[in-house]
């Protein structure tokens, strides 16, 4: 490759036309495939299927008095045990947030949600089967629970 400043001297004239044609080439790097290097992942833990379904020998009922009793409800119901809910001691604000979490929370871990009366709810978790009348819209049950 030739020098672009003395090219354009050349062509200027400021120099003369005496290319040193033997000029060395440089080598050119042959292609070299860029290391691909993967980031760490940490694997999921998978969930484990239960090979046999849990014998039922408790119902757990509650009496919540504040929201942050929500967190008893949680823990024994992720636990598989059924939990009755009765209301009847919070304010109606309370109420309406503890019944969305536990229908948030039966949702979640495949379970139900039902309306025994206006202010009692049953949560029964996947394994559990529940027989009974059955309500046909459980959104207007707890609708209805909270305005009458």
């Amino acid at each position: 490759m030739s020098n672009p400043i003395r090219k354009s001297m050349v062509w200027l004239g400021l120099a003369d036309d005496q290319y040193d044609y033997a000029e060395p080439v440089e080598p050119v790097a042959p292609y070299v495939q860029p290391v691909v290097t993967r980031a760490q992942v940490t694997p999921l833990p998978r969930r484990v299927a239960r090979a046999a379904v849990p014998e039922m020998n408790e119902i757990l009922t509650v009496h919540p008095r504040q929201y942050r009793d929500a967190q008893q409800i949680a823990e024994h119901f992720r636990d598989g045990t059924p939990v009755i809910i009765n209301l009847t001691q919070m304010t109606e604000a309370d109420a309406r947030r503890l019944v969305d979490f536990a229908s948030g929370l039966s949702t979640g871990l495949r379970g139900r949600i039902e309306r025994v009366t206006s202010k009692v709810f049953l949560l029964s978790p996947e394994h559990i089967t529940v027989s009974g009348e059955e309500s046909t819209n459980v959104t207007s049950d707890l609708d209805a629970a909270f305005t009458g």
